[in-house]
């Protein structure tokens, strides 16, 4: 535990000198303060309250931040070690490769959550000042800062995953790239375009429901706008989820699952990869 938690200081340092994690503060506490703002205005919606509305413009652009800040912090994070030499000298210590791993793994995750809790926690902190101590709808923007945390857990893993498996620095960031541009940007296009062109309905609810956990961030975007009603009703899908059978468990479930299989299988390729 004491070699995991030198680890994760490190990774923890290294962010804070290149200044990742005030970077990251900056660029979601000012989004996170300027649609709160927006959220703030008369929506026409009676249950939906000014934190509810932003849930829902904060989880949608979450999708794409998010990921994108989780990838810049860990494409590199392996292959970078093997270019500059740096991953044979750090093994000479006593030190295990799933160790490095997994203390690389809670540095990331922890500069995530500064960035996460100091952006959108301090947003909220500004807003309900200006609001007069109004809070309702809170409960709704806690889990979408957990969950965007879990999101952020993912793409680490998924690029900790690019990184063990490409042998130059510069394939990791094209590769990183790619990965984002599938499951952000992509995957809901080919999914929809499939859903057009389905003339015979072939795709029926079930496995729509079932391609719609294929991707982390969609189940990301499902969680944040169907757990709760006031949001739910505000993004005109109360009921779509459960009707589809995606319950909040289901949806929680395969987050974490997101998370623990790209973190497995990277640990299990740099356990066979030669220094």
């Amino acid at each position: 535990m004491n070699m995991l938690w030198n680890l994760a200081m490190k990774e923890l340092r290294d962010g804070l000198r290149n200044r990742w994690i005030a970077a990251a503060i900056i660029v979601l506490g000012t989004l996170a303060l300027v649609l709160s703002m927006l959220g703030s205005a008369p929506t026409g919606s009676i249950r939906a309250s000014a934190l509810d509305i932003t849930v829902i413009s904060l989880a949608s652009l979450s999708v794409y931040l998010i990921p994108l800040i989780a990838l810049m912090l860990s494409f590199d994070a392996l292959v970078g070690e093997f270019e500059r030499g740096t991953m044979m000298l750090l093994l000479t210590y006593p030190v295990t490769r799933w160790q490095v791993i997994m203390g690389k793994f809670l540095g990331h995750v922890s500069i995530l959550f500064i960035a996460i809790f100091a952006g959108y926690g301090g947003a909220i902190l500004i807003m309900i000042l200006l609001n007069e101590g109004i809070t309702e709808g809170w409960q709704a923007y806690g889990v979408m800062m957990a969950s965007s945390l879990v999101l952020g857990a993912i793409f680490i893993a998924l690029g900790y995953l690019v990184s063990v498996s490409v042998k130059e620095r510069a394939t990791a960031a094209g590769a990183a790239i790619g990965l984002w541009l599938v499951f952000v940007v992509l995957y809901d296009l080919m999914l929809f375009g499939a859903l057009l062109l389905d003339q015979s309905q072939v795709i029926g609810q079930e496995l729509f429901s079932a391609l719609m956990l294929a991707s982390p961030t969609d189940a990301y975007r499902i969680l944040n706008l169907s757990l709760f009603e006031g949001v739910s009703q505000a993004a005109g899908i109360a009921g779509v989820a459960s009707g589809a059978g995606l319950s909040n468990v289901l949806l929680v479930v395969v987050m974490l699952l997101w998370v623990i299989v790209p973190l497995a299988s990277t640990l299990l390729l740099f356990q066979r990869r030669e220094l």
